[in-house]
């Protein structure tokens, strides 16, 4: 990365809040393609080793901040670095100056691009020895965007699981796939970042995927005429929400972005009906190759196609979820499918909702010979007595063409419904959404059956913390931290603050002299040992806790005033 001398910058080092960083200012960049002004921000992560290039996407202003449990919510930790450190807060969602907000709860995408466009910023006219500065970041920074966008079709839908949990099924079909070649080998790397977020932009659910894709020359061929289509699918609690996916192709340094609207239901009696989902083929599973898999309902897995788009030589599948539904209901009540073109009925299908043997998962399979080429509104209703209770619908075109070139698929396999990876990925979410109550339970059912799971425990025993139930967590994670355990720097941490909160200050100075003696003492680990000591009624080795803190890190006022308020305490 090689741009010369910055006309300014900053420097944030020895600070107690916050890791060292630097803002590196630009201006009149702009015959690289570049704009007028922008910023490069340098940090040292997690506080040690060399400084690299900061991400306001891949990383976040929560990277920036030392010693912070507040969670991935971009916007929790922006106001909490803005309290502490304003300057470095300004630049820790934008690198552009004048350029504010987010989108679906994400800092712009456009910083990260600029980070690319900088990487391949020519070397002409440069001073070297900024050339060196800038080459020896290089290859410690990861681009996880780049400038080359491809347009991509989706499908997004969700389904209840028996378990009576809800998955978001989704497909993306980028444009095109492209793949590096090693002899008689095609191969490429997917990576899969997602989002889901509130309204108000709080985090409630994200993913990194590392995708593989390795073809032989005849899988190659094979795949070079057919689109590339990437599912998957993941839990999420009742609410409505923004769910945003990016995929990066490794080879190509290309990306596609989806954003859509989601809306889970919560929790009741009420009969509720799914979107309709539209494929060229249903298959009806065994019980034994029922995995969870994207776009499986029930018994059936769908083969869909984010364009929705079907020739006539084909049936049409039309898979739905009836749930809640009562037996009188499901007896007595009526299901009407219904196809209009242009606006108007060209077919309907009723049928009694207990003609269906696998409610509450519906399937419906309509041969399209007879259909003429256009576009079609699938409307379902379920009505009762000639009302109407639920309905929903979705749209195809049928095409000239005789046939439809149907994707290849990276589709994942995950763990059975039963697995409690589920419960601790929902409890995860309603963690963060500040529903503790119902956290605590979905994590103690993980819990129950992941015993010897340190993150499971940690992520518990914040919730046990948030409800002021310190005891339970002190509890939780006695097994994972003593003399002779190796639990995470985190782990230390939250367990030492369980214990302040119950009364033992010894031992939870116990167990942050043992996380620095193994992770390295910092002001934050300093300070908590210093609240400790002070808790246990040890004002002389609480006073010398914070002293040595501010030899660490001079810049905290209000761990200045508490030594002053100390030393009154035991003027010595």
């Amino acid at each position: 990365i090689i741009l010369g001398e910055p006309r300014e910058i900053q420097r944030f080092v020895g600070k107690s809040s916050t890791y060292d960083a630097e803002i590196w200012f630009y201006q009149g960049k702009t015959d690289l393609g570049l704009p007028a002004a922008f910023n490069l921000v340098f940090f040292r992560e997690g506080g040690h080793g060399e400084y690299r290039l900061y991400s306001p996407v891949g990383d976040g202003p929560q990277a920036l901040l030392s010693g912070y449990f507040g969670g991935p919510d971009y916007e929790t930790a922006y106001e909490k670095l803005r309290e502490v450190e304003p300057e470095l807060a300004a630049v820790s969602l934008s690198l552009v100056p004048g350029e504010t907000g987010t989108i679906y709860g994400r800092p712009s995408m456009s910083s990260d691009l600029l980070i690319q466009r900088v990487e391949s910023a020519p070397a002409r006219g440069v001073e070297a020895k900024y050339a060196q500065k800038f080459l020896q970041y290089k290859d410690l920074v990861e681009v996880e965007y780049t400038a080359n966008y491809l347009d991509s079709d989706s499908l997004i839908k969700v389904f209840r699981d028996p378990s009576g949990s809800y998955f978001v099924h989704y497909a993306v079909e980028p444009r095109r796939l492209s793949v590096n070649q090693y002899e008689s080998k095609f191969y490429t790397t997917l990576k899969v970042n997602g989002r889901v977020t509130t309204a108000d932009g709080r985090l409630v659910h994200q993913f990194d995927k590392t995708v593989a894709l390795n073809l032989t020359a005849d899988e190659m061929n094979d795949a070079s005429r057919v689109p590339f289509d990437y599912q998957d699918l993941f839990p999420l609690v009742g609410g409505d929400y923004s769910l945003s996916v990016l995929i990066k192709n490794e080879a190509s340094k290309e990306f596609t972005s989806v954003e859509k609207s989601l809306r889970i239901p919560l929790a009741g009696t009420a009969v509720q009906m799914t979107q309709p989902l539209l494929g060229y083929r249903a298959v009806h599973l065994e019980p034994a190759a029922r995995r969870m898999k994207a776009f499986r309902i029930g018994p059936y897995q769908i083969y869909c196609q984010p364009n929705r788009v079907f020739a006539r030589q084909e049936t049409l599948a039309v898979a739905f979820q009836l749930n809640n539904l009562a037996e009188e209901l499901a007896a007595g009540g009526e299901v009407r499918i219904e196809f209009l073109k242009d606006g108007r009925l060209f077919r309907d299908i009723r049928r009694k909702p207990a003609e269906y043997a696998d409610l509450p998962n519906v399937l419906e399979e309509v041969p399209l010979a007879d259909f003429p080429p256009a576009h079609y509104t699938v409307r379902i209703s379920l009505a009762s007595a000639g009302a109407e209770i639920v309905s929903a619908s979705d749209e195809f075109d049928l095409t000239f063409a005789e046939a439809v070139p149907r994707p290849w698929f990276s589709s994942r396999v995950l763990p059975d419904a039963g697995d409690p990876v589920y419960p601790e990925i929902m409890g995860a979410q309603l963690f963060n959404l500040g529903r503790y109550q119902e956290s605590r339970d979905s994590l103690e059912r993980a819990f129950q059956r992941k015993p010897d799971s340190e993150n499971t425990a940690a992520s518990l025993a914040r919730a046990y913390l948030a409800l002021a139930d310190a005891a339970a967590a002190v509890r939780t994670l006695a097994p994972f931290v003593g003399p002779q355990k190796t639990a995470k720097y985190e782990t230390h941490i939250l367990a030492a603050e369980a214990l302040k909160r119950t009364g033992e200050f010894g031992r939870a100075v116990e167990l942050l002299d043992q996380a620095g003696a193994h992770y390295g003492v910092n002001a934050v680990l300093l300070n908590s040992v210093g609240e400790c000591y002070e808790g246990w009624g040890k004002t002389k080795e609480a006073l010398a806790a914070f002293e040595k803190s501010l030899e660490l890190s001079p810049d905290q006022p209000q761990v200045r005033k508490k030594v002053d308020e100390l030393k009154k305490k035991d003027p010595r």
